[in-house]
């Protein structure tokens, strides 16, 4: 591709023919600020934050939008751009309900930071009506308050575009436009699979999760209850974030410490479970291969992801793995094999997860998720409310030193913890499948077909006398494309991983929040997705089955892999869901 020379505020600048003034200012390392703009799912031009002067334009045009050509000459920073953008933020404080220090997003709020950069406070000039809202907390993961919203759209986007589910849209005109649900239906009653994209996108605290941190701070407080604390492993890639870090550093360490000052009983890690996870889930396949069972074998570990296949693939329910996520099958082991170990009565313990994901809240209280008489899991936390946790608490994370988790469930292999990244688990449970195939040790283990953000990946292994088939999708956009070849017949795969989110939980709707900017320019998923790659790569044991935790469990309590009372315990069912077609 050619490329085009301009100036921008007369430093010249050489970028690619088709690059819109947005881009081409970040090659002049001038940060162009923006609001609306997402790349690639909500370039709008909506906001109007990006307005830059282009010499010969009779007006100010959008950056993000606006095409370079030979000869531009493009000024960023003139005084006639900086009182639109000035005015733009007025205008939006005139209608944007501005209790900031109670607000969640208060310090890591785009609108807000712009105001700062810009000199704008709630003094603004512009007085007036302020539009009818209504809180929305119906769903079980999310509140949408849209006294905060500034319309810019992200979330429509993120719902629609990436997500391919798209309940949520733009209602009324004008100065009544407001975010909601056709015929103002309550989130809770959409077919909203709680992936949280929505709350990843928003620059402003208009959407938010459901936040249990007090119902987590009164279990510990509680002296007639016995705490356990699990982790996911994405939580571990991105919680040092919260605390200045930078993006893909391991918080593994600080964090188990953390949790043991915030009080918890024990401090354990959902690894152990996916690694029990991948010699169920193994299993299945293996059986449903050599004993004609239903195939594709699609993984269960989203709970957004077996929402959706409710929802929108009813029909496909059957090809869900029948095992629990990590999650719940951690929940269901602390219950039951551990209440015993430790004596303590399986209505005494409370367990809490903390995961990337804001569709845990809504699976804790699926049907069929109380293995033993009890909720498998009590509080489900997303990694944003273990850092205010720890804030309220007064602990400094930085200065914490690394601690390792508690036995026995604290024990994990690099198999594990790659089920944080897209790929993870069909890599794991290659890992297993293999060995249990061929009956032979693998040499290589690392599967890297499968490995990468890209939305699809598709692979085909020979194993022994067979040809495995596998895909990858991440982001349920992909995954209705996946899904859509294999039911038209133009694609055959014995074994596929989805997850709900765009490069799987390391990018979940519970992670910290990154703001837009650079989310458009840096590559997140990749960089907390090598955290993980990272521990894999170095870690003592790498094979779910090699987990010496894991095999005790089986020897003392479980029996074998799919057998009667791992099966009671981990397994689980579905529902076939209905859609709204008016929602549509």
């Amino acid at each position: 591709m050619a490329n085009v020379t301009l100036k921008i505020n007369n430093v010249e600048v050489s970028a690619p023919e088709g690059s819109t003034i947005l881009e081409a200012a970040r090659l002049a390392h001038i940060e162009i600020p923006t609001l609306c703009f997402l790349k690639d799912i909500n370039e709008i031009g909506a906001c109007r934050m990006c307005v830059v002067e282009v010499k010969g334009a009779r007006t100010l045009v959008t950056a993000c939008v606006y095409p370079v050509n030979e000869g531009m000459e493009v000024f960023t920073n003139t005084p006639k751009v900086m009182e639109s953008r000035k005015k733009t933020l007025q205008l939006l404080l005139s209608i944007h309900r501005q209790d900031c220090l109670a607000c969640v997003r208060s310090g890591n709020c785009e609108l807000q930071t712009l105001c700062k950069d810009y000199g704008v406070d709630n003094s603004a000039r512009y007085q007036g009506a302020m539009p009818a809202s209504e809180i929305d907390d119906s769903a079980a993961h999310m509140v949408r308050d849209n006294s905060k919203c500034i319309l810019c759209r992200r979330c429509i986007a993120a719902c629609e575009k990436t997500q391919g589910v798209g309940v949520i849209g733009a209602n009324e005109r004008g100065f009544n436009t407001y975010v909601g649900q056709i015929f103002d239906m309550e989130l809770g009653e959409t077919s909203c699979v709680s992936c949280g994209q929505c709350i990843a996108a928003c620059p402003t605290g208009a959407i938010y999760e459901k936040d249990f941190t007090k119902d987590a701070f009164a279990a510990i407080a509680d002296p007639d209850k016995f705490v356990v604390v699990q982790t996911a492993p994405a939580v571990r890639a991105a919680i040092a974030e919260e605390f200045g870090a930078e993006i893909g550093t391991n918080g593994e360490g600080k964090m188990v410490a953390a949790l043991r000052r915030l009080g918890f009983d024990k401090v354990f890690d959902t690894n152990f479970a996916a690694d029990l996870t991948i010699l169920e889930e193994g299993t299945e396949l293996i059986e449903r291969i050599k004993n004609g069972g239903k195939l594709p074998l699609i993984t269960s570990c989203s709970p957004g992801w077996v929402k959706y296949c409710e929802h929108y693939y009813p029909d496909m329910t059957e090809n869900l793995s029948s095992c629990k996520s990590p999650q719940q099958m951690f929940g269901a082991i602390a219950k039951s094999y551990l209440a015993e170990k430790l004596g303590i009565p399986k209505e005494k313990m409370v367990v809490v997860s903390v995961m990337p994901c804001t569709a845990k809240k809504f699976e804790i209280n699926r049907d069929d998720q109380a293995a033993n008489g009890v909720p498998d899991v009590d509080i489900a936390l997303t990694t944003r409310e273990l850092a205010r946790m720890i804030k309220q608490s007064g602990i400094k994370f930085n200065e914490l030193p690394d601690e390792g988790f508690d036995d026995p469930m604290g024990e994990y292999t690099g198999a594990g913890v790659i089920f944080g990244a897209t790929g993870g688990v069909m890599e794991a449970a290659l890992r297993y499948a293999v060995e249990v195939i061929t009956g032979k040790e693998l040499g290589a283990i690392d599967f890297n077909d499968v490995r990468g953000t890209q939305g699809i990946k598709e692979a085909a292994y020979q194993v022994g006398d067979l040809n495995v088939k596998v895909a990858v999708a991440s982001g349920l956009a992909n995954a209705r494309e996946l899904l859509d070849k294999v039911k038209a017949g133009e694609a055959d795969y014995q074994f596929i991983e989805i997850m709900g989110c765009p490069g799987g939980c390391v990018n979940g709707g519970g992670q910290p929040q990154v703001p837009g900017y650079i989310r458009n320019t840096v590559d997140v998923r990749a960089k907390r997705a090598s955290v993980l790659y990272n521990i894999d790569k170095n870690a003592k044991n790498r094979k779910s089955q090699d987990n010496p935790q894991i095999k005790k469990l089986y020897d003392e309590y479980l029996g074998k892999p799919g057998g009667e009372k791992a099966h009671h315990l981990l397994h689980t069912k579905y529902v076939k869901r209905q859609v709204n077609k008016d929602q549509m």
